[in-house]
């Protein structure tokens, strides 16, 4: 059974796993999770591996899934605290590039925090063009 910490703050939800071995059965269970954390408010996910030792092929490819999906809606997807054996394994199935990943939960608010104001520029920036027409050459 997937055991999971919901923190919800003001701009973001960190899921903190409590199970240390995450097996492919868990998959739905977690991909699940992302998406309530997408339908709320608070759309941005922070997802904290600290307590993760092990994590099936199955559960590495829906997480990839799941924040290409985060993307795709203008939500962050930050994932933190991945072990060193964890990481070796990540890295073995090549993923780590694929991962928005931070050493701390601290650092992942940061991006998360980062993530939404270049969201908020880059709308503005739209309007800001529309209302500038290009000076002729």
């Amino acid at each position: 059974m997937l055991n999971v910490k919901i923190d919800t703050k003001e701009k973001f939800t960190v899921l903190t796993l409590e199970t240390a071995d995450i097996t492919a059965n868990m998959s739905a269970s977690l991909t699940n999770q992302c998406k309530t954390v997408l339908n709320s408010p608070q759309k941005n996910l922070v997802l904290n591996l600290e307590n993760v030792q092990t994590m099936d092929t199955e559960v590495v490819d829906a997480l990839t899934e799941s924040q290409q999906h985060f993307y795709e809606n203008s939500a962050s997807f930050v994932i933190c605290g991945i072990k060193e054996k964890l990481e070796a394994d990540l890295d073995q199935m090549e993923v780590l590039e694929m991962w928005n990943i931070t050493p701390t939960e601290s650092e992942a608010w940061d991006i998360v925090q980062m993530e939404e104001i270049e969201r908020e520029l880059l709308d503005g920036d739209d309007i800001n063009f529309e209302n500038h027409p290009e000076e002729p050459a």
